[in-house]
C-alpha cells in the first residue's frame, strides 16, 4: 500500500466520517445535553460498532476479491455511484432541527449513551456500505489483509476527529440554535466533497 494511495483515501474517507447522519447527530445532542466530555466517552460505543463491522467485512470480502476481478470492478463503481448518491441526498437536504430533542433522547448514564451509539452505529447499512464498496478502491490485493487494516485504522481516527468536532459544536450549541444554515452548509460541503471523490474514484485505475 503506497502513501500515495493512503493520501487519497484521507480526505475521501474523512468526507464520510463528516456526513450529517443519526450518529453524528447523536453525538452532538448528547454534548448539548451531558457536556462533550461524557459525549465523547458515550462515542466509544459507535467506534467498537464500525470495528467489529470492518473485520466482519474484511473476513468476507477477502475472499471475493481475490476469486474475482469482476467483482473487484463492480464493487469500485458500486462505490463511486454510492458516493454520488449520497453527496446528491446531502446536497438536497434540509438543515437537521434540533427542537423537541428532550423527547427523542431522554437524559441517561454514559454507559446508556454508549449503548445507544454502538446500536444506532451497528444498525446503519450505510457504514456497510461504506465498508463493502468504498474501502476496496483503496486496497493493495497482494497485501490484502494488513492494507485493509490500515484503511481501517485510519477510518476509526478520522472517525474520532469527526466525533470531536460534532461534540464541540453540540457544547457550544447555544450560540448556534438559531442558525441552521451552519448544519445546512456542512451537510452541503459534504455532499460536495463526496461527489468529487466518487467522480475520481470512478475514473482512478485499482490500486495495485
Amino acid at each position: 500500500m503506497t502513501l500515495n494511495t493512503i493520501l487519497w483515501f484521507i480526505p475521501a474517507c474523512f468526507a464520510l466520517n463528516m456526513a450529517f447522519g443519526p450518529n453524528n447527530l447523536l453525538a452532538l445532542t448528547n454534548a448539548m445535553r451531558v457536556g462533550i466530555g461524557k459525549a465523547l466517552i458515550a462515542s466509544l460505543g459507535r467506534i467498537v460498532a464500525f470495528a467489529i463491522m470492518i473485520v466482519i467485512t474484511a473476513l468476507g470480502l477477502g475472499a471475493l476479491l481475490i476469486a474475482s476481478e469482476v467483482a473487484f470492478s463492480a464493487i469500485k463503481w458500486a462505490g463511486a455511484a454510492y458516493l454520488v448518491w449520497l453527496g446528491i441526498k446531502l446536497l438536497r437536504s434540509r438543515a437537521p432541527t434540533i427542537g423537541g430533542i428532550d423527547e427523542v433522547l431522554p437524559v441517561r448514564s454514559t454507559q446508556s449513551l454508549a449503548r445507544q451509539e454502538f446500536w444506532v452505529a451497528i444498525g446503519n447499512p450505510k457504514a456497510i456500505l461504506i465498508f463493502t464498496a468504498f474501502f476496496p478502491q483503496f486496497l493493495d490485493r497482494g497485501d490484502y489483509a494488513t492494507s485493509f487494516a490500515v484503511l481501517g485504522a485510519i477510518f476509526l481516527v478520522l472517525e474520532l476527529a469527526a466525533i470531536a468536532v460534532y461534540t464541540y459544536i453540540g457544547s457550544h450549541l447555544g450560540r448556534f440554535a438559531g442558525r441552521p444554515s451552519v448544519f445546512a452548509w456542512m451537510n452541503k460541503a459534504s455532499g460536495g466533497l463526496m461527489i468529487a471523490f466518487g467522480a475520481m474514484l470512478a475514473l482512478a485505475r485499482r490500486p495495485a
